[in-house]
C-alpha cells in the first residue's frame, strides 16, 4: 500500500473522530487573524466538502447578551472548496433555540464586505447590540420560532470578498456540516437561506452553485434582497459615493485567489500624491463601516494609474468573470424570493431584471418583488418582514408557488432617505 494512501486514511480517521467529539471550550475571544483555532488540521483536504473538522462552544457570552433566545452557540470549523475549486475551509456560528422540535435550519448570510478575516461574523458577532441592527433581530426572531441559525464566515480564511464561487460553496457547506453532525436537528429537518446585499451575493451563489456542487441537497428555499447581479456594475456604481468603500475591498477580495491578477492590481497603484497604495490597501484592516467612512464619497479609481482602464486588464477581467457575475453558473431548482429597491444606487435593477428573466425562461420557481419606494439600505428594513414570513412558509411546508411571479411592489416600513 503506497504511503501517500496510508496517509490519507489516518488523515481522514483523524478528521472523523475530530468530528465526533466533544466541542473544545474556551473563554477566550481571540479575533480570527490571532487564533489558532481558525487554522484547519493537518490533512484536512482529504475531507469531503462539509465535513466538520472541529467545532467549539463559542467563546464569550452571546446565550446570556446578545441572543437570549439560543440555548447553546457552537463554532464549526468545516472543510469546503474554495473560488479556484480547491479544498479549503471555513467557519460557521451555530445558534440553537432554547425551545424546538428540531425540523428547522436557517442559514443566515451577513453582509460583512470586507477583506479583513477579523471581521468575519463569528467574531464580530460579539460586539455591541447597537452595531448588529437587523442582524440580532432576524436570528431572535428565527430563534423564537425554533429555527436553529447557522452564520458562515463565507469569505473564507483569507476574506475573499466578492469572490462569488468562494461565498457560494462556503454557503452550502456551512449547512452540510450542520446536518452531518446534527447537533439535535431531525434527519429530515428543512433548511432554507437567507441573506441580504454582501448577503445575498453567498446566497445567490449558493442557490446557482447547489445543482453542480451539492446535488443530494434539498433547499426549502433561499431568500435574497438588495441582489448584486453584476459586481462591475456595482463597482462603477459605488465609485465616488458613498458606498466607495466598497471598491478597494472588492478590488482584492475578488483577485485574492488570484495571484497574478492581484499582483497586476498592486502594480498599477499610485505610489505618491494624496491617492497611493498605502491608502488603498488601508482597506485590508478595516470593517466594511470603517472603509465607507475612510473612502466616503472618494474616486477610488483615482487611486490607480490609469483610473478605470485597470479593469481592462485580461488578467483583472477573467476573476471577475469567473467570480462576479450571477447567473452563469447553474439554474437554481430551490424556491426563491427575491426583492430589491427600483433605485437601488449599488447595482442597477436592470441587471436584476435581466438574470430573473433568464431564470424564469428555464423554468426557475421565483417570486421577485421590485419596491417603488426607497434605496439599497431602505430597503434592508422594508423587506425584512416579507422575507420573514416567505421563508416561515418554505420551512414549514406550506409554501406552494410555482413558476414565475415578477411584480412592483410600494412598501415603506422605515423613515431612512436612502
Amino acid at each position: 500500500m503506497q504511503l501517500s494512501y496510508v496517509f490519507k486514511i489516518i488523515s481522514f480517521l483523524a478528521l472523523a473522530t475530530a468530528s465526533t467529539a466533544a466541542p473544545t471550550t474556551t473563554s477566550t475571544l481571540l479575533p480570527p487573524s490571532k487564533d489558532p483555532w481558525y487554522t484547519a488540521p493537518d490533512g484536512f483536504e482529504h475531507a469531503a466538502p462539509g465535513d466538520v473538522l472541529r467545532f467549539r462552544k463559542a467563546p464569550g457570552n452571546l446565550t446570556t447578551t446578545t441572543f437570549g433566545n439560543a440555548s447553546c452557540v457552537y463554532n464549526i470549523l468545516y472543510r469546503t472548496t474554495n473560488a479556484r475549486y480547491h479544498p479549503s475551509w471555513a467557519v460557521t456560528t451555530l445558534f440553537v433555540p432554547k425551545e424546538t422540535n428540531g425540523s428547522a435550519l436557517l442559514s443566515y448570510q451577513i453582509p460583512y464586505n470586507s477583506v479583513d478575516v477579523d471581521s468575519s461574523p463569528s467574531f464580530t458577532l460579539h460586539g455591541p447590540v447597537s452595531s448588529l441592527g437587523l442582524i440580532q433581530s432576524d436570528i431572535q426572531t428565527a430563534l423564537s420560532l425554533g429555527r436553529y441559525v447557522s452564520v458562515p464566515d463565507f469569505e473564507g480564511p483569507t476574506a475573499s470578498f466578492f469572490a462569488g464561487v468562494q461565498e457560494g460553496h462556503a454557503t452550502i457547506d456551512n449547512v452540510r456540516a450542520v446536518l452531518n453532525h446534527g447537533f439535535g436537528l431531525k434527519e429530515d429537518a428543512r433548511y432554507a437561506m437567507w441573506g441580504y446585499s454582501g448577503g445575498s451575493v453567498a446566497t445567490e451563489w449558493a442557490a446557482e452553485l447547489q445543482v453542480q456542487y451539492a446535488p443530494e441537497m434539498h433547499f426549502a428555499g433561499a431568500a435574497m434582497g438588495g441582489v448584486v447581479s453584476n459586481v462591475t456594475s456595482g463597482l462603477h456604481a459605488a465609485d465616488g459615493t458613498r458606498w466607495a468603500g466598497l471598491v478597494p475591498g472588492g478590488l482584492l477580495g475578488i483577485t485574492d485567489q488570484y495571484p497574478q491578477a492581484r499582483e497586476y492590481l498592486l502594480s498599477q497603484l499610485k505610489t505618491e500624491g494624496p491617492y497611493n497604495k498605502t491608502g488603498f490597501l488601508a482597506t485590508e484592516k478595516l470593517s466594511i463601516a470603517d472603509a465607507f467612512t475612510l473612502y466616503f464619497n472618494q474616486t477610488v479609481f483615482n487611486y490607480f494609474k490609469n483610473g478605470k482602464a485597470v479593469l481592462i486588464s485580461p488578467l483583472i477581467q477573467r476573476a471577475i468573470n469567473d467570480q462576479g457575475y450571477m447567473g452563469y453558473h447553474g439554474v437554481p431548482i430551490m424556491p426563491m424570493l427575491m426583492y430589491k429597491a427600483v433605485a437601488d444606487e449599488i447595482t442597477a435593477i436592470e441587471d436584476t431584471d435581466v438574470m430573473v428573466d433568464e431564470y424564469c425562461k428555464v423554468g426557475a420557481n421565483i417570486v421577485y418583488e421590485r419596491n417603488t419606494i426607497g434605496g439599497h439600505l431602505a430597503e434592508e428594513t422594508n423587506g425584512d418582514q416579507r422575507a420573514l414570513e416567505w421563508l416561515t412558509q418554505v420551512l414549514s411546508g406550506t409554501y406552494h408557488h410555482k413558476g414565475c411571479t415578477v411584480k412592483n411592489v410600494a412598501l415603506n416600513v422605515t423613515d431612512s432617505p436612502l
